[in-house]
């Protein structure tokens, strides 16, 4: 005789996915290692700095005995020469995600990649193939008119894409401009069409913001000091030693490793890229905030003042899960 429905025992809840974001600088890295060290989650990162090996100082790295101890993944995964993609991240993160889940533990997600947290937010949207041809006629145009030119050509083809890129972001301006030129259609529209891979699966997400934006600035020129105290000059000099690498790769476009290859490269001064490189991350941390607040993110937390209790909060939901 076939056991009526819910007559055996009630299934295990399906476990959640935690994910942590804010701009840089704020400490989730270090969030993340205090709650890992007391509860049943392990580190997925979303940082595009930290898939390359090699890339360690200026990516502000956990230090390889800390990965030993407390499981990380998407950490060191690819070599700077590589291009990873989002697709690629996608991929990879939700592989993480099972793997976490498989052992009945939880996977936190955290980093502030935006591009990256959009794709799992959101989806990816069925984009064509990259056209050769089209990226040549397009870096023409830009070398000849200047990449904000053609940013306001997105402007007006696909105004709601062209809002959300910096308007010298050239790899995301040509892939935006070569959707629409090869589809026809809009990138915004496209992805808008996408469904997220995190879809069926509990999400529960928390922003660091800031108490106010100067202390951030103050926060982020000392971090770049100090990792230039730490040998963050000797670590671009390596890479740049290689040969194998320009400044048009993307683990060379990292703010901070962008600006100290142009001092390896003659362009400027030592303490003009060091300035450039704290100007960069806090124009980085602007644009993160910016489109945290535009995603909604559920719960903003202060980073100066909510970790004990955030780290309280979750490890009693954990509890309840019976983890």
């Amino acid at each position: 005789m076939p056991e009526l429905m819910g007559a055996g025992p009630a299934a295990a809840p399906q476990l959640p996915v935690y994910l942590l974001t804010g701009p840089t600088g704020t400490g989730k890295s270090d969030w993340a290692i205090h709650l890992a060290e007391v509860a049943p989650v392990e580190i997925v990162s979303v940082d595009s700095a930290l898939v390359y090996r090699g890339l360690d100082i200026g990516a502000a790295k956990p230090p390889r005995g800390l990965r030993a101890r407390l499981p990380h993944h998407l950490i060191d995964i690819c070599d700077p020469a590589e291009s990873y993609s989002a697709g690629r991240f996608v991929t990879d993160a939700m592989a993480a995600i099972d793997a976490v889940h498989a052992r009945r533990r939880v996977p936190l997600l955290v980093g502030g990649t935006m591009l990256y947290l959009r794709a799992l937010l959101n989806g990816l949207a069925p984009l064509p193939q990259a056209s050769a041809q089209l990226r040549r006629e397009i870096d023409e145009r830009a070398a000849r008119s200047g990449w904000p030119v053609l940013h306001g050509e997105l402007a007006r083809l696909d105004p709601e894409a062209a809002a959300r890129i910096n308007p010298n972001d050239s790899q995301r301006i040509q892939r935006a401009l070569e959707v629409c030129l090869v589809t026809g259609r809009r990138l915004s529209q496209l992805q808008r069409e996408s469904v997220s891979p995190l879809a069926g699966m509990p999400l529960k997400a928390w922003a660091l913001a800031p108490r106010s934006r100067p202390m951030l600035h103050q926060r982020l020129a000392s971090r770049f000091h100090a990792m230039m105290a730490a040998g963050f000059l000797d670590e671009v000099r390596t890479l740049h030693g290689r040969g194998d690498l320009t400044a048009r790769h993307s683990s060379m476009r990292a703010v901070g490793y962008r600006q100290l290859w142009a001092h390896l490269e003659g362009e400027c001064g030592l303490p003009e890229a060091v300035e450039r490189g704290i100007a960069a991350t806090r124009q980085l941390a602007k644009r993160q905030l910016t489109w945290m607040r535009a995603e909604t993110v559920p719960r903003w937390l202060d980073p100066e003042a909510d970790e004990l209790s955030w780290n309280r909060d979750v490890r009693h939901e954990l509890l309840r899960l019976g983890l």
